[in-house]
């Protein structure tokens, strides 16, 4: 095996000494972490040092967002996608899921999320299983604006996601929106990661004369007003547009496809320092969860220190739903009045009696096992579904690539 080396190598040989900076040399069977430095002494001997190892350790996400058009019957597909793409974290908008909750979806990711109208806006956040007991805190701002902060081997990640008005929207609706993804910001300590995954509804457009500063030169067409406002938040919050920066096919900077258009309007957006932690960031084409956005993932590769991860306790539960049935109210009545003594009024130590109640509880009707409860509302995930779904992306995938009627009316036709 032939390695060459040529990294630069301060000279702190001895004066006199005949020395080389750079050098290739032949390692028969070294290991990898072997590396020939280009020093000689006077008798021509080589000097092989071990190269450092890095210190510390480092975790590898991919995050994403996707506009799902509607939550309501796409939550174990979207799960499967994201299982399928190992994708961990993806923001989501327009989910029109109303209230403000957390709900498993299937294959072990939960949503977060928050609505107020059932058929209009609404935005969240996935995670996987394994990040779930790592968040730390969720504001929901609005139906548009909401955000998670984890804490990820000791770093603090925060995690927004945000759907902007459309261009057809009020401009009071549109600062509003705008105002509000500011307080989100400015409520972040400096020194915290922090990703958006966002439909912002506009266009940054392409090259980057005079904001080299917070995005680069590869977004698609002319910038709008819209674009201008996420370019303007950019500078204002010293974040970088992520989707810019890397050279890719228009048709993976494409996440918006609808009739003739073909645009940009879905962005990841990260704090200009840590720009160096995202290696790529494309849109992902192929999927048919979504019937006009595409899922736009980056992958971020956090530096972190070893901690010791802290063991959780499992908590186990009575089954106090029990005692809707007759017997075992009856049973449990019977018990308790024998743990109390047979007193039919109880003592005056609340915490006493309280404490006699919780153990007979236990005994009489039992305790959960604290293990994560199975998913619910997936029990029709099954093999005629799941070809159905398959038999519909790959519909989707060529009428992206041939734009025929007969493709429109057979992907059309699976859509129902």
């Amino acid at each position: 095996m032939r390695i060459v080396s040529t990294n630069f190598i301060p000279d702190r040989s001895r004066p006199g000494l005949t020395t080389t900076a750079i050098g290739a040399v032949d390692l028969q069977g070294a290991g990898g972490n072997w590396v020939a430095v280009g020093r000689r002494s006077r008798g021509g001997r080589r000097v092989h040092r071990q190269r450092e190892k890095r210190k510390g350790k480092s975790v590898g996400l991919r995050i994403g967002t996707l506009n799902v058009g509607t939550m309501t019957g796409t939550g174990r597909e979207l799960a499967d996608m994201m299982e399928r793409r190992k994708v961990d974290i993806l923001c989501v908008q327009e989910t029109k899921w109303k209230g403000s909750k957390a709900r498993s979806i299937g294959a072990g990711f939960k949503l977060f999320y928050y609505g107020v109208d059932s058929k209009r806006n609404g935005v969240g956040v996935v995670l996987k299983e394994e990040f779930v007991r790592n968040v730390l805190e969720v504001k929901r701002v609005s139906d548009r604006v909401m955000s998670l902060k984890l804490e990820i081997e000791g770093v603090m990640l925060n995690v927004v996601s945000g759907y902007a008005p459309q261009v057809g929207c009020e401009l009071e609706e549109k600062e509003r929106f705008w105002s509000e993804l500011d307080e989100v910001m400015e409520s972040i300590p400096t020194g915290e990661r922090v990703v958006i995954g966002a439909d912002f509804n506009g266009h940054v457009g392409e090259g980057n004369r005079g904001d080299e500063e917070v995005m680069g030169k590869f977004g698609v067409k002319e910038r709008n007003l819209e674009g201008q406002m996420i370019v303007d938040f950019a500078k204002r919050m010293d974040m970088a547009v992520v989707n810019t920066y890397f050279q890719k096919r228009e048709e993976h900077r494409v996440s918006y496809k609808s009739g003739g258009r073909r645009t940009q309007v879905d962005y990841i957006l990260c704090r200009r320092g840590n720009l160096k932690e995202i290696s790529d960031c494309k849109v992902v084409v192929g999927e048919s969860v979504a019937r006009q956005h595409r899922m736009v993932v980056c992958r971020m590769t956090l530096l972190v220190c070893k901690t010791k991860r802290s063991k959780i306790e499992i908590e186990k539960k009575t089954k106090w739903w029990k005692l809707k049935k007759e017997e075992c109210c009856e049973e449990f009545r019977q018990k308790l009045r024998q743990a109390l003594g047979g007193q039919v009024v109880l003592p005056e130590d609340w915490e006493t009696t309280a404490e006699v109640i919780r153990e007979t509880g236990r005994k009489v009707l039992g305790v959960s096992s604290g293990r994560r409860k199975e998913d619910k509302e997936t029990w029709w995930w099954n093999e005629e579904v799941q070809d159905s779904i398959q038999r519909k992306r790959l519909a989707k995938k060529k009428w992206d690539m041939d734009r025929t009627e007969e493709n429109r009316q057979e992907y059309k036709e699976l859509q129902r």
